[in-house]
């Protein structure tokens, strides 16, 4: 996927990835940034547990990292083994791949289809940023949160906004143009990249740094490459041109298998709603995370 560009270069599943990016969110490892201080890697660690029914390597640190991902804390006490743990079972166990898998399904990729499938998006390019919104910025209401940018987006619309890109969507009533929302909804998020709402987003202006993400997006928009058939041509995170193939198997549209069955639920198995352009999600969620490592670029990647 082009997520996979912005968070390591390429495109190619990065299972065995872990390090720990003084971004106060602990360690962050594997294909989606799972961190040990929001949680979602603890949630990888016990469907790996799920699939083989041991934590495996893991079992030593398991009440350390039990506990961390409970409070929220970036803490490495009693788990500086972690990432050569994770390292290992991410290049050879095939369990722990598939939970790595299961778990950006259940967490980033199904929240954002489902959201993707109530507005009514029809184009591989907006399915795409919503999910690489979701990987960045949770799909959660919180306030840098996906849903909460949709609803800002939402809210901007009060009459009709006519398009050239052949999908309308219905916003609040009013009849808006697919392309005419991305365009939006890239705005707004960009404005929350540069000045993210929450103190917790704030910090070592992370953030600021990732505005690549959208004006990839916006490059794309440009070329007016909505559909992904056989390629895209796109700007790495250096800002340099780009283009990536794609494949059946690995493209942004919502289509696997494992999504169908979840679709519109969020990861607790709730359904996520909009009524009249509003967004509505059960409070409470587990918090979000940043990501900000090294990338690798190369001159052309697959999808």
């Amino acid at each position: 996927m082009i997520t996979g560009i912005y968070e390591n270069g390429d495109t190619d599943p990065h299972y065995d990835y872990c390090q720990n990016l003084g971004d106060g969110r602990g360690y962050t490892a594997g294909i989606a940034g799972f961190c040990t201080g929001t949680g979602d890697a603890w949630q990888v660690i016990q469907e790996y547990k799920n699939l083989t029914g041991s934590y495996g390597e893991f079992q030593s640190m398991a009440t350390y990292l039990a506990k961390y991902a409970n409070d929220g804390s970036d803490s490495t006490t009693g788990i500086t083994s972690y990432c050569s743990v994770w390292k290992s079972l991410g290049e050879t166990d095939t369990n722990f791949q598939l939970a790595q898998d299961n778990m950006r399904d259940q967490m980033y990729y199904d929240p954002a289809e489902a959201a993707s499938n109530i507005l009514g998006l029809q184009f591989d390019v907006s399915q795409g940023q919503l999910f690489d919104t979701s990987i960045e910025h949770g799909p959660y209401d919180d306030p840098d949160g996906m849903l909460a940018l949709i609803n800002d987006t939402n809210n901007a619309f009060t009459s009709d906004q006519t398009g050239t890109s052949g999908s309308t969507l219905i916003i609040n009533g009013h009849q808006v143009d697919e392309i005419v929302w991305l365009t939006k909804f890239i705005e707004v998020r960009t404005n929350d990249l540069e000045h993210p709402l929450e103190a917790a987003d704030q910090g070592g202006n992370y953030w600021a740094q990732t505005t690549y993400r959208t004006k990839s997006y916006s490059y794309i928009i440009e070329q007016k490459e909505y559909t992904w058939t056989n390629s895209v041509n796109l700007l790495d995170n250096d800002g340099k041109e780009t283009s990536i193939s794609c494949s059946s198997s690995s493209s942004n549209s919502f289509t696997s298998t494992s999504a169908r069955r979840r679709r519109r639920r969020d990861m607790n198995g709730r359904p996520i709603r909009i009524r009249s352009g509003r967004v509505l999600v059960p409070p409470s969620e587990p918090p979000k995370k940043r990501r900000l490592r090294p990338t690798r670029t190369g001159p052309s990647q697959e999808l």
